[in-house]
């Protein structure tokens, strides 16, 4: 004779007091979200049209470049290497699409193949150097914001416009009614978080971030995972770079994703990722996003002058970093 195994009730639908603890817990370990939502009714109560829909659709979409670089980003971060690069390989990466497409006459998907082959390319030189020669990863990756930036004015001395109705599918169109950026920022997200949750990789992620000797002693490749979050950085900030040409059918290179590297830096540390390496999760990346973007739109909205705007990024960045060095301590 058999018996129905039978559970709590609360364990298949949890109750009131337990969807209360979580909403607290997620608010403990993740502070900026309850600043988001008040900065959010703030904005929405000074302008009336903060949370209109073409707004918030602007903000996504002003959003997926940045997010489809902190993800990457931020788990470099967490495995305790920084990439500074990223503003530069933006910029080469959008110029060499817009060159396969616009004076190439090449189809889009080589031209986005190309600019991601650029970002691999900076990615793997990164990772060479860091990982393998054990250089440090801020003075590498900031003298190859110089390089890569000059080598990207040597090559495009001038601007480069008019990419053609072809390329600019990768930034106008949508997706089940949804922005394109939109949609593959989503997918990014979602794989980072999988990556961290689910694979062995991603545990070695935050074992190599907290103790990088004793990862290694317990068997983990230090070098091999690191430098392939080298490469994803640069091929996403390459990506970006191609998206944003798409976007605006143009792009200078003396001006395309600079200061990007500190925008992008800004959000993951809002995030919760503590620069020294060891922890952080992507909901936190995604609330660093979110805030820089709405603060920056939001401001724009007010008609707040760009050297104000600029101050205030600045700001959020002594924030961020403050927050992911006493978010751990407060929430012992």
């Amino acid at each position: 004779m058999t018996t129905a195994t039978t559970f709590p009730a609360d364990r298949l639908v949890p109750g009131p007091r337990a969807l209360a603890g979580s909403g607290l817990d997620a608010v403990r370990r993740h502070p900026l979200l309850i600043v988001l939502v008040l900065m959010v009714l703030v904005f929405q109560l000074t302008t009336g049209s903060f949370l209109d829909g073409g707004n918030l659709r602007g903000i996504a979409t002003d959003a997926a470049t940045l997010t489809l670089v902190a993800v990457p980003l931020a788990l470099l971060v967490i495995s305790g290497y920084l990439d500074l690069s990223v503003g530069s390989t933006v910029a080469l990466g959008g110029l060499v699409a817009g060159w396969l497409a616009g004076q190439q006459h090449q189809s889009p998907v080589v031209a986005v193949l190309g600019a991601l082959a650029v970002g691999a390319a900076v990615g793997a030189v990164n990772g060479v150097l860091c990982c393998y020669l054990g250089l440090s990863s801020f003075i590498v990756t900031l003298g190859m914001l110089a390089a890569v930036r000059g080598l990207a004015q040597q090559l495009f001395p001038l601007p480069l416009s008019s990419f053609g109705s072809g390329f600019a599918w990768l930034g106008g169109s949508r997706i089940a009614g949804i922005d394109a950026p939109v949609v593959i920022a989503v997918l990014v997200l979602v794989a980072g978080a999988l990556f961290l949750a689910l694979t062995p990789a991603g545990r070695h992620v935050f074992a190599i971030g907290v103790n990088r000797e004793a990862a290694y002693l317990s068997g983990i490749s230090i070098r091999r995972t690191p430098f392939a979050l080298f490469v994803v950085t640069s091929v996403a900030a390459a990506l970006a770079g191609a998206i944003k040409a798409s976007v605006l059918d143009s792009v200078v290179a003396g001006t395309s994703g600079a200061g990007f590297e500190l925008t992008v830096l800004t959000a993951v540390l809002l995030g919760g990722v503590a620069l020294t390496g060891g922890s952080g999760s992507v909901f936190g990346v995604l609330l660093g996003v979110l805030f820089l973007g709405c603060l920056q739109n939001g401001l724009t909205l007010l008609n707040v002058p760009t050297f104000w705007q600029q101050m205030a990024q600045g700001i959020a960045l002594v924030a961020g970093a403050a927050l992911a060095y006493f978010g751990p301590r407060l929430t012992r």
